[in-house]
């Protein structure tokens, strides 16, 4: 039975608890109300899902739809430089993420064969060459120097661009146009022209893959005739913006984390097999892609409530994994948790496709570091850490670090 709590109208994007916590709201309605009815900036009554136990079966439930062409997703913040949405958005070809079965199932299975555990452990050592060549590079500057931009960037961008055969000297261009796409608060006109400017160029990429196909993801898919060139552009943008932009947020905001969690990193240091499992903490403990959407189809219950046919619901995947009932002390974070079944990778048809891939590149990439600047340390305060609350992926503008003497 639910508690009497205030109904939250629309949520903020500012995280009073500190850089790695839950809003302080949020953290109240999960531990009281975990399904709780929501007053959109819009007027439109949806609901917020917060508790660990109610997310889960949420996103194991496609009659919560991914779909944003059933009816009009409400957006939760306040949007009042941009019109309100009246119309529900079109399906893009290809953009499977938003799709449900049976149309979601077709496309994410020709990918899966790509992303097999089997297949990213072959790529194990390529990715932590890679890592080793960017901190051969990043230890020949003179700090100060943004990690974000010398490393925790370039890292998954050159292994991305590897994979799917995207020439990464294009790396600015598409850079540029998924960080513009991901801004919350940007115009409609903004964001279209982000999405127009990347997919334009992924169409002429794929559309050379078809003619001429070579040794990479995205020339597999161009060889299945059945797959139209707008899908093959769709999928194409979903992968490129995951594979890299997830990612780079998560080893710069990890880096931040273990930086101001000391102890941690030292711990990591002198035990590197702790790695492994450390990395699953800091997803849960991170929670970088944390508000998702669904869209109710019919009146379903949830959590001792009914959601009624048409609410948008929200979902916050951070709330849900600093849950303590189901994670003991959630808010600190311990290398030695085990942290398995945390859902910063969503949870049934839509868990993240490349999820073992970004395992081995955090891996890689947190242990190569660890190991190469062990003084390493911020070199501003960290109130001056600029926090990406204004985008739709969590982690940190810049990262300014500091070290002495690394080590070879």
């Amino acid at each position: 039975m639910s508690q009497p709590v205030a109904i939250p109208n629309g949520l903020s994007t500012e995280r009073d608890a500190g850089p790695f916590n839950p809003p302080t709201e949020t953290t109240r309605l999960r531990d009281t109300r975990p399904v709780c009815p929501m007053i959109f900036p819009d007027g439109h009554r949806g609901w917020y899902v917060t508790g660990y136990d109610e997310v889960r079966q949420l996103m194991a439930d496609t009659r919560f739809s991914s779909r944003q062409d059933l009816g009009v997703i409400h957006v939760p913040y306040d949007a009042s430089g941009m019109p309100a949405q009246t119309e529900p958005s079109p399906q893009e070809p290809g953009l499977f993420i938003a799709m449900d079965p049976p149309d979601h199932t077709r496309l994410r299975r020709r990918l899966t064969g790509a992303f097999t555990v089997r297949r990213m452990k072959q790529l194990e050592e390529q990715i932590i060459e890679v890592c080793e060549r960017q901190l051969d590079h990043l230890v020949s500057l003179t700090p100060p120097v943004d990690l974000v931009a010398e490393f925790t960037l370039p890292v998954p961008s050159l292994v991305i661009c590897e994979l799917l055969g995207v020439p990464y000297e294009d790396r600015d261009g598409f850079q540029a146009n998924t960080a513009q796409f991901m801004v919350k608060d940007q115009t409609l006109e903004q964001k279209i022209g982000a999405y127009v400017g990347l997919t334009s160029y992924l169409a002429e990429l794929v559309t050379g893959k078809r003619a001429e196909p070579g040794e990479d993801i995205l020339s597999d898919l161009a060889r299945q005739e059945d797959l139209t060139i707008e899908e093959l552009t769709g999928a194409a943008f979903l992968l490129l913006l995951a594979g890299h932009e997830t990612t780079a947020n998560m080893l710069a905001l990890g880096t931040l984390a273990l930086l101001e969690n000391p102890g941690q990193a030292a711990e990591l240091r002198a035990d590197p097999d702790l790695m492994v499992g450390a990395v699953e903490e800091l997803l849960r403990y991170l929670s970088i892609a944390d508000i998702f959407f669904r869209y109710a189809t019919e009146d379903l219950e949830l959590g001792g409530e009914t959601i009624p046919q048409g609410s948008t619901v929200v979902i916050s995947l951070l709330a849900a994994n600093h849950d303590p009932r189901r994670f003991e002390n959630p808010d600190a974070l311990d290398v030695h948790r085990n942290a398995r079944g945390h859902l910063s990778f969503g949870h049934g048809v839509h868990q993240c496709l490349g999820q073992q891939l970004a395992r081995i590149e955090m891996r890689a990439g947190f242990t190569g570091l660890l190991r190469r600047l062990p003084t390493l340390e911020l070199a501003v305060p960290l109130s001056d850490v600029r926090l990406r609350t204004d985008m739709t992926i969590y982690g940190v503008h810049e990262l300014p670090v500091t070290w002495t003497e690394p080590t070879p």
